[in-house]
């Protein structure tokens, strides 16, 4: 396998598009730990630690490589466009105008692509607002977590938070079409596994902890 890997680093044109690949990788990893604006971050890592140990937090974590549950920029990772593409999909099934779409080739596949973007901005409003009206009572996002996570629950600073963590939802589409178009493989399936493998040196870390008290 390594031996596959340098033999594609010698080739330059594959070279660039797997260099670029891993730099957009980079990219989504940074955003997913940049807490959003307004968040006390100190906070949030008290939560976090205090719910460590509890098996639904560790599977929030593992599917959003952390990011949500520190409220960053990314917080709403990739999981509004996988509805979305989800819902568009079946209403394919019982909608004559987005059958029709998709019979059309490459020219409807692409209206059916922007009606996806259109409903993944619409979930991400969603989605953040509801987040948020969680994290702004104490002990609701995180149970039995007594922090203030949002100091400042002002008007303009929700609506800040809501607007920032939606930028951050069409931000990662972007990435992922550039990945897809520029990179090497499925730009969405690419950012998944990141996500999912980031959140594998803890545990194994946790892992090793327990071992070891053993």
């Amino acid at each position: 396998m390594l031996g596959a890997f340098a033999a594609a680093l010698r080739t330059p044109d594959l070279r660039k598009k797997i260099l670029f690949t891993f730099g957009i990788i980079a990219l989504f990893r940074l955003g997913s730990v940049v807490p959003t604006p307004g968040v006390s971050y100190g906070a949030i890592q008290t939560c976090i630690a205090q719910v460590q140990d509890n098996s639904i937090y560790g599977l929030i974590n593992l599917f959003s490589g952390g990011a949500l549950l520190q409220l960053s920029i990314f917080a709403l990772g990739i999981m509004p466009y996988i509805t979305s593409s989800i819902i568009i999909q079946l209403l394919t099934v019982v909608i004559p105008r987005l059958e029709s779409l998709k019979k059309e080739g490459q020219s409807g596949t692409a209206k059916i692509t922007q009606y996806t973007r259109y409903l993944t901005i619409g979930l991400a409003i969603l989605q953040s607002t509801t987040i948020l009206t969680l994290a702004r009572t104490p002990g609701r996002l995180f149970q039995g977590c007594a922090e203030q996570l949002l100091p400042n629950q002002s008007i303009q600073i929700l609506l800040t938070m809501v607007v920032v963590m939606t930028a951050g939802t069409s931000i990662i589409m972007w990435l992922g079409e550039l990945i897809t178009d520029r990179g090497v493989g499925n730009g969405m399936s690419i950012l998944i596994f990141s996500s999912i493998i980031s959140t594998f040196p803890g545990q194994l870390s946790s892992i090793w902890k327990i071992d070891g008290s053993l």
